[in-house]
């Protein structure tokens, strides 16, 4: 009777995305009722179910779900190369550039001076998780954009400034990686500097020739089907190609998006891949949150608090200034920032990067910081982004209340602008 009970492997897995999907599910009617975005309920489901809570889904199951996150990495970032029209990008290329570079870097800036400045870290340390704070979340504000069908000027800025910033992100690793390294053995070299950037550059070619091979695999005379399994094979194909390269698949997969759709200006396709990923973004939050290790909240003490506040501060602070230099509307200058603060995938994975650079303890030290803030910010992210979306009219819902505390923070940043 007992070997009745008895579960494969491939029938734990079954059973455990099945219990993922469904809690996910369930959470989402309660944080609904509260008006929570769907994200923060996978999020907690993932916690509940994950090892720090009561441990339903085995250790050794989770272990092998990085599959998982690769490919709703791949996803999102092919998803966000839909907004890199090369011809829009002539008319408002600079200001795009200008606000992603000033939020992104300026966040760097702060996080890594107050490391380095209040809390007395190493400046290796302090450069890695300051780039790392400059990465966002593309997958909670596309998802929480989504849920609440907003829809403004607004909104288009924050898609495209949110698809361009784990480009300037991932850079800014790459440059702090090559530093830091340097650093820690005592010599800074050229080539040490210019390796990542050309590995990232590697990755962004290979996505375009990619792009160009994708449009002529897909054309009209294509079912509905075919034209999906094409595109599906392409994103796990370069995911897996850029995992052999050891880089980041954010940066081909946007490439392999946004090529395709300059040659085909073909948006169908990409709505297809969104109805496609719903469960996969889901069981990617719920991984999130399953690798989560609450304990480690309590190792990583004022450093971790002092993290996850700063960056807050350093993404509201820079997106005001970068929308103040190209002049941008109230709108963005007010309330950008405040849909900046999610943060998980892209940065976890930068995370694991950076462990192998610095030495064990303060490499274990940086990932308790950025996977204990992770969960924060996936939590009061999507809120805040929703927040964000309220307050500059993208979302007509006038049921939705504006907590106070919002409004103290972006006083305290001094972003409340004058109208236009």
């Amino acid at each position: 009777m007992l070997a009745v009970f008895h579960l494969s492997t491939s029938s734990m897995l079954g059973f455990s995305l099945a219990c993922m999907l469904l809690t996910g599910f369930f959470l989402t009617r309660i944080t609904k009722l509260l008006h929570f975005p769907n994200v923060t309920a996978y999020i907690i489901a993932g916690v509940i179910l994950g090892p720090c809570c009561l441990g339903i889904i085995p250790s050794s199951l989770i272990d092998n779900l990085d599959f998982i996150t690769d490919f709703a990495l791949g996803l999102i970032a092919f998803g966000v190369g839909r907004y890199f029209r090369f011809q829009q990008l002539k008319y408002n290329g600079r200001q795009l550039i200008v606000l992603t570079f000033a939020e992104a870097l300026i966040t760097a800036i702060i996080v890594s001076t107050v490391m380095v400045l209040i809390f007395q870290v190493s400046l290796p340390f302090a450069l890695l998780l300051g780039a790392i704070a400059s990465a966002t979340a593309p997958a909670s504000t596309i998802m929480t954009i989504r849920q609440y069908h907003a829809k403004s000027s607004f909104v288009d800025t924050l898609l495209q400034v949110v698809a361009l910033d784990d480009a300037v992100s991932i850079l800014a690793f790459s440059v702090a990686a090559a530093m830091a390294e340097a650093l820690e053995g005592g010599t800074i070299s050229a080539a040490s500097l210019t390796a990542p950037l050309l590995d990232n550059a590697l990755a962004i070619t290979i996505g375009l020739c990619c792009g160009g091979l994708l449009h002529f695999l897909i054309n009209s005379h294509r079912s509905d089907d075919n034209r999906l399994m094409i595109a599906l094979s392409m994103i796990l194909i370069l995911s897996a190609v850029c995992s052999v390269l050891d880089v980041s698949p954010l940066l081909c997969c946007m490439a392999l998006g946004a090529m395709y759709l300059n040659l085909s200006n073909d948006i169908r396709i990409f709505d297809q891949i969104g109805s496609f990923s719903a469960p996969i973004m889901t069981l990617f939050f719920i991984v999130s949150g399953m690798n989560l290790d609450i304990n480690a909240l309590r190792n990583v003490g004022l450093l971790g608090i002092g993290f996850f506040i700063f960056r807050i501060i350093g993404k509201i602070i820079g997106a005001a200034i970068g929308a103040k230099a190209t002049n941008a509307p109230s709108a963005v200058r007010n309330y950008l920032g405040l849909a900046l603060i999610p943060s998980a995938g892209v940065a976890i994975g930068l995370a694991a990067l950076g462990e192998r650079i610095l030495p064990a303890s303060s490499g274990s030290m940086l990932s308790a910081i950025i996977l204990s803030s992770a969960i924060l910010y996936e939590i009061i992210g999507p809120f805040c982004a929703r927040t964000a979306l309220l307050l500059s009219g993208s979302i007509k819902d006038t049921n939705i209340k504006v907590p106070n505390y919002i409004h103290a923070l972006l006083a305290f940043t001094s972003l409340k602008a004058k109208k236009n």
